[in-house]
């Protein structure tokens, strides 16, 4: 043993330097019993939030809400964590959204894994930030591990890449901002990192369907590109894409003078789970020698399944892909990614600062990820969380939840097609259903429809999510918890047809 060493056990016997002052709230050696107190106590109103609730929301209303916050007087500390446990029980956790139970069927929010709230303790606790390596020796290397990983799964080669993001909207940015900048680059010659955007750049053409992801336009807003740039293309019977028209669209716009530059591909619609026509896409963005961006945020979970990975055949073909894990991998928010086929494209997202990653630093001797992040520096070891799940669950296990949710969604879709009383809008290739509830006797299905939510939400005993299609009000479902049976959904259907019944009778 070198003698700089000591046993473990010595060094948990160890005389340390005892912190003088009042800084026993600090997370040191000195102070790790008043963390773990702190932990359990605020484990146990945890333990209270699952056992209490039989319900996914309290149906609180905003104004209620809004006056139990402002109340509190923020100058006032509190005595006890007990005392501040029970404010934050009355303000939060007895009205927060209980995504874990069946009866929540609403948004994007998938249940969490118990592996990645493991990791979550020790993401919080030590803090590394992931932008040097001097900050986060190991934890540098398992992000780039799991980005190869990933990378893997798309059906990238070893020149892929990418970085973990804070969510799909910030890799919808990377895409788009990559997309712009390697064609002014390879097009015109043009760095607008260093230079602006050239005199063409009014003229620059993003296509997408109309029923992508609201990040594209809020993006082409950041970029200066302006909303105009992105070209929304209508989408079949099915609601993906309609190539024709892409084409049609493409075709038009050139024949304006304008200049396509990319074509942003949905690997799953926030509203109805289905995929664009990815090798379709690739042809012709191939024919054109355009970039093309994958939106898989939602749809990345099909990259673990056998049964359904075909629903992705043609994404190892796009440029780069945005990967959303919480809320296709049961990852606590937030773990995202942006991976590229080309490493050697993400040189435009590059600037060197001397404290950090300096310009004479060599990448492969001490590499520093804050090189391929767009707009964070400092960045949560997100990736850990990951990691710890892969770890103890393996990618099979997740593949089994991802298609035990389809197989689901596919019962459900035949229960409400069969009843009289339901109008299934469109099929699925993940786990959104768009329906609405009809009667007969009742002129305004719009109406009815959005009374029924609305006497779900403020019940708290079913959460639904909504949206319209071509003007017409519509309840849809989306399913991503492994849990939700075909009988919770039949008693669900039947609290729907309840109020449906109601209406103009309650009014």
């Amino acid at each position: 043993m070198n003698n700089n060493q000591m046993p473990a056990g010595d060094i948990l016997g160890a005389s340390l330097p005892h912190i003088s002052g009042n800084f026993g709230n600090i997370f040191h050696t000195d102070n790790y019993d008043h963390y773990r107190s702190a932990v359990e106590e605020t484990l146990d109103l945890i333990g209270t939030f699952l056992h209490r609730n039989d319900k996914p929301f309290s149906g609180i209303e905003a104004k209620e809400m809004k006056g139990m916050v402002q109340q509190i007087d923020l100058n006032q500390k509190l005595s006890s964590y007990q005392e501040l446990l029970e404010e934050v029980d009355t303000i939060y956790v007895k009205h927060a959204t209980a995504f874990h139970l069946p009866q929540y069927v609403a948004h994007l929010n998938c249940p969490i894994v118990i592996p990645a709230l493991a990791g979550e303790i020790l993401v919080s606790a030590i803090n590394s930030s992931q932008d040097t390596y001097d900050q986060s020796a190991g934890g540098t290397f398992m992000e780039r591990k799991l980005i190869d990983w990933t990378a893997e799964q798309i059906g990238y080669g070893t020149d892929s890449d990418g970085v973990f993001t804070a969510g799909g909207s910030q890799s919808n940015l990377m895409g788009l901002v990559m997309m712009r900048d390697c064609f002014s680059q390879k097009r015109y010659n043009h760095n607008i990192k260093l230079d602006g955007l050239p005199a063409e750049a009014g003229r620059f053409r993003i296509f997408v369907s109309d029923k992508s992801h609201f990040s594209n336009l809020k993006n082409a807003s950041i970029m200066g590109l302006g909303e105009k740039c992105i070209v929304k293309v209508p989408t079949d019977e099915r609601f993906c894409m309609d190539i024709t028209l892409l084409k049609k669209y493409m075709k038009r716009e050139e024949q304006l003078g304008n200049i396509p530059i990319g074509i942003v591909a949905t690997a799953g619609t926030t509203d109805f789970g289905n995929v664009d026509p990815l090798e379709d896409i690739a042809n012709i963005a191939e024919h054109h020698n355009i970039w093309m961006h994958v939106d898989a945020a939602y749809g990345c979970a099909l990259l673990l399944s056998e049964k359904y990975r075909h629903l992705l055949n043609g994404i190892e073909r796009a440029d780069s892909v945005t990967i959303d894990y919480h809320k296709s991998f049961f990852q606590p928010i937030s773990s995202s990614a942006f991976i590229v086929k080309n490493k050697r494209e993400l040189r435009i997202l590059k600037h060197h600062a001397d404290y950090l990653n300096p310009a004479e630093m060599d990448e492969e001797e001490i590499p520093a990820q804050i090189n391929k992040s767009i707009i964070q520096s400092t960045r949560r070891f997100d990736a850990l969380k990951l990691w710890f799940t892969l770890r103890m669950m393996g990618k099979d296990q997740l593949a089994e939840y991802t298609d035990t949710v389809i197989d689901l969604t596919k019962d459900v879709a035949s229960m409400i097609a069969e009843n009289p009383h339901f109008e299934l809008l469109s099929d699925t290739d993940l786990s959104v259903l768009v329906f609405r509830y009809i009667r007969s006797d009742v002129g305004d299905l719009n109406a009815l429809n959005q009374y029924i939510k609305m006497k779900l939400f403020y019940s708290g005993e079913v959460l639904v999510a909504s949206t319209k299609v071509d003007g017409n009000f519509y309840l849809k479902f989306t399913f991503l918890n492994p849990i939700t049976t075909t009988e919770d959904v039949h008693q669900i259907l039947n609290k729907i047809k309840a109020h449906g019944e109601d209406f103009g009778t309650a009014n």
